[in-house]
């Protein structure tokens, strides 16, 4: 044992552990990019998704994981389990196809990749990631909780010299970059020479980054246990692509961030650095037609609207007039108001329906569910105990 560590010790870090895979000159990285570039060009969906950014304006192409498990297993296998080592090389593969078979309108150094389709096991919920699945891409459903302002992260910054009149640029990649290893964050002061350096804030880059909370399915969370919940970071094109309430499937590399230097624990955050996210189930819109544009201005002039949007509420239910009045009103929301003298009153509606068994309370609430976008039906089985609020509110302290 101690021949087998003193041999190791005197290996290089290089023969141990191989980093090669953000070097673009490594035999790695060009075999990568090869592959991957040799199934964007045999790949009809990918050149029609490719037409389809010149026309959206979108930066991001999205490959189907299915079709890249159809045209090598092997190459697919190594993406779900090493995505760090494949990433990088099948974004530049990306960028360079694009750039050959793509829209003059595509800006090429803006474009992204992600993934979609079938992850089998690695299609699960915040509750069931664990270690197995650090560093690997997982899928993952659940509803947003919690979004952050967009925020600027800068990527490149531009220093200028008045002493010599020479400009000096620095690239920065923090921990959840997926494209090079972390850099320092420390801003240049002066130069080699001792020569102070001014920053040109207007001509560096940034991106934009924003971070979510994903939390357990309600109706997904066992008997008796508050749902579990994961971040994920959003960057570039990704931002506001949901918001609170939102049912989505997110689809990323799943790391754990290192410890501050003045911690010396062994736990460590996890996240989530997304490529891809998708909304899956009921809050997606669908588009007004002409005609559905006239008849709501014609019933807009109904003098009787109220009654008749009343009476369209669980119309299979007979009765209940002001119950489903009071059900009306807290769908349509109130009116937010702050008054002169700060006091503010909002425009939420809650209901507290008592009443016999049998008496269509379910039906009712059940009737809404199906036609709110964004309800969720929660019962003592997901939230007994401390309650919902108790889901949420650790985000916010």
């Amino acid at each position: 044992l101690n021949l087998e560590r003193a041999t190791m010790m005197e290996e290089p870090l290089s023969q141990r552990f191989d980093v090669s895979y953000f070097d673009e000159n490594s035999q790695q990285y060009v075999d990568s990019k090869e592959e991957f570039a040799r199934f964007l060009e045999q790949s009809d969906d990918i050149k029609r998704k490719v037409e389809q950014l010149g026309e959206s304006q979108a930066t991001r192409l999205v490959v189907d994981v299915n079709e890249l498990r159809d045209y090598d297993s092997k190459m697919c296998a190594k993406l779900l389990k090493h995505p760090m080592e494949c990433i990088a090389p099948y974004r530049r593969a990306a960028r360079e196809f694009i750039t050959t078979v793509g829209s003059a309108k595509i800006d090429h150094k803006k474009i992204n990749i992600g993934f979609d389709g079938s992850f089998g096991g690695r299609n699960i919920s915040p509750r069931e990631l664990s270690a197995e699945y650090l560093g690997s891409i997982v899928s993952v459903k659940g509803i947003v909780t919690r979004c952050t302002a967009v925020r600027p992260k800068v990527s490149r910054t531009v220093h200028f010299c008045e002493a010599t009149s020479e400009f000096t640029t620095m690239t920065y990649h923090d921990p959840t970059s997926l494209f090079n290893f972390p850099t320092s964050s420390i801003y240049p002061n002066q130069d080699n020479l001792g020569n102070p350096l001014r920053t040109e804030f207007g001509l560096s880059d940034y991106t934009d980054s924003q971070v979510v909370t994903i939390q357990e399915m309600p109706e997904l969370a066992p008997p008796g246990q508050l749902p579990r919940s994961i971040t994920a970071v959003l960057e570039a094109d990704l931002v506001d692509a949901c918001k609170p309430g939102d049912r989505v499937q997110i689809v990323g590399v799943y790391r754990a961030m290192a410890n501050t230097a003045k911690s010396h624990s062994g736990f460590f955050k996890s996240l989530i650095i997304a490529n891809h996210v998708r909304g899956v189930g009921k809050q997606s819109f669908s588009a007004l037609t002409e005609e559905d544009i006239v008849n709501i201005r014609k019933v807009s002039k109904n003098p009787n609207i109220f009654e008749l949007l009343s009476r369209s509420v669980a119309p299979s239910i007979y009765g209940h007039p002001y119950i489903k009045k009071a059900l009306l009103l807290q769908l349509l929301g109130g009116c937010e108001k702050n008054l002169p003298n700060g006091t503010h009153i909002r425009g939420d509606i809650n209901i507290l329906m008592v009443g016999d068994p049998s008496t269509a309370k379910s039906q009712l609430l059940r009737f809404v569910l199906n036609i709110a976008p964004l309800a969720i039906n929660t019962t003592g089985r997901g939230s007994s105990g401390v309650g919902l609020t108790a889901a949420v509110v650790p985000g916010f302290w």
